[in-house]
C-alpha cells in the first residue's frame, strides 16, 4: 500500500464515477424517489450513517445515468480495488512468523530454570545441608543461569516491542477496513435507491410510451432499458461480495491481535514475575 496507515485513515468515505481518478466529482441536491421496501432493506446501514453521508448518497444517486454502460461497468470499482488491495498486503504486514521462536524463548526460560534446579538434589533450599565449597559451585551456577537467562529475556524484550507496535497497527488496521466497508455500504445504497427508482417508475413509463406509440423505437428503448437495470443489479451484487471480504476481515484482524496481545501478556508476566521470584528465591538461599 503506497500510503501508510495514518494517511489512508484521515481519507473519508468518498463517492465518484471515476473511481480511480484523483478527483471526484461533486454532489448536486436533488430528490430521490425511493420506495418503502428499499428503504426497509438498507435501514440497518443507515442507521450507522451520519446525515452528511446520507445527502451523499442520495446526491450521488441521482446523478447515476443507468444508460451509460461505462460508468455501469466501474461502478463503486474503485471502492472494490481498495478492499481487494487491503485484504492481499495489509496482514502480511504483521510478523506472525515470530510467534514460533517467541513460545521457543519461554520454553527455553522454563528449561532454564528447571535444569537448575534438577542439579541440585535437594533444590535451592539444600545448600543449607552441604558442606561449604558447595555453596561456590552454586554460584558459579547460578551466574551461569542468570547470564543465559538474561540473553533470553533481552530477545524476548525486543519481540514484545514488535508485538506491540503489532498491535496498534491492528487496530489501525480494523478502523481502515471499517471505513472501506462504510464506503462500499455507500455505493451499494446509492444503486439500491436508483435501481429501485429505475425499475418502478423510469421502466414502467417507457413500457407504457412504448405501448401507446407502438414505435420500434421506443419498444427498443424500453428493451435496453430493463437490460441496463438487470447489468446494474448484478454490479450492486457483486459490490456485495467485495462488502462480505470485509466483513470477514474484521473478526480476522482482531484474532490475530488477541494473539499478539496474549503472547505479549505472557512475555510481560516472564520477565516481571517468574525470573523475579526464581532470582529472589536465589539470593534468599545463598543468603
Amino acid at each position: 500500500m503506497s500510503k501508510n496507515l495514518d494517511e489512508l485513515l484521515q481519507e473519508a468515505p468518498t463517492l465518484t464515477f471515476e473511481p480511480f481518478a484523483n478527483t471526484t466529482t461533486e454532489a448536486t441536491d436533488s430528490e430521490i424517489v425511493v420506495v418503502e421496501e428499499a428503504k426497509k432493506e438498507v435501514q440497518a446501514v443507515e442507521s450507522n450513517l451520519t446525515p452528511e453521508e446520507q445527502k451523499m448518497i442520495n446526491d450521488f444517486a441521482a446523478q447515476i445515468d443507468l444508460t451509460n454502460t461505462q460508468l455501469v461497468l466501474q461502478y463503486g470499482a474503485g471502492s472494490q480495488k481498495k478492499i481487494a488491495d487491503f485484504s492481499e498486503t495489509a496482514l502480511s504486514n504483521v510478523r506472525t512468523k515470530d510467534m514460533g521462536e517467541i513460545g521457543d524463548l519461554l520454553t527455553d526460560v522454563v528449561a532454564e530454570l528447571k535444569n537448575f534446579d534438577e542439579e541440585e538434589e535437594k533444590g535451592f533450599l539444600g545448600i543449607f545441608k552441604k558442606k561449604g565449597n558447595q555453596l561456590a559451585n552454586l554460584k558459579a551456577k547460578y551466574d551461569k543461569a542468570e547470564s543465559n537467562i538474561n540473553k533470553i529475556c533481552e530477545a524476548m524484550e525486543s519481540h514484545q516491542i514488535t508485538l506491540l507496535k503489532d498491535v496498534a497497527m491492528l487496530d489501525k488496521m480494523y478502523d481502515l477496513n471499517l471505513n472501506y466497508f462504510k464506503e462500499l455500504s455507500m455505493y451499494i445504497l446509492a444503486g439500491k435507491q436508483k435501481l429501485e427508482q429505475a425499475k418502478n417508475i423510469e421502466l414502467p413509463a417507457l413500457l407504457t410510451k412504448a405501448e401507446q406509440t407502438g414505435l420500434p423505437e421506443d419498444t427498443q428503448k424500453a428493451k435496453d432499458f430493463a437490460e441496463m437495470c438487470n447489468r446494474f443489479e448484478k454490479k450492486i451484487y457483486d459490490l456485495e461480495l467485495s462488502r462480505n471480504v470485509s466483513l470477514q476481515m474484521a473478526p480476522q484482524i482482531r484474532l490475530i491481535q488477541n494473539n499478539d496481545t496474549i503472547m505479549s501478556e505472557k512475555i510481560q508476566s516472564t520477565l516481571v514475575n517468574t525470573i523475579p521470584l526464581w532470582k529472589s528465591q536465589m539470593v534468599i538461599a545463598i543468603g
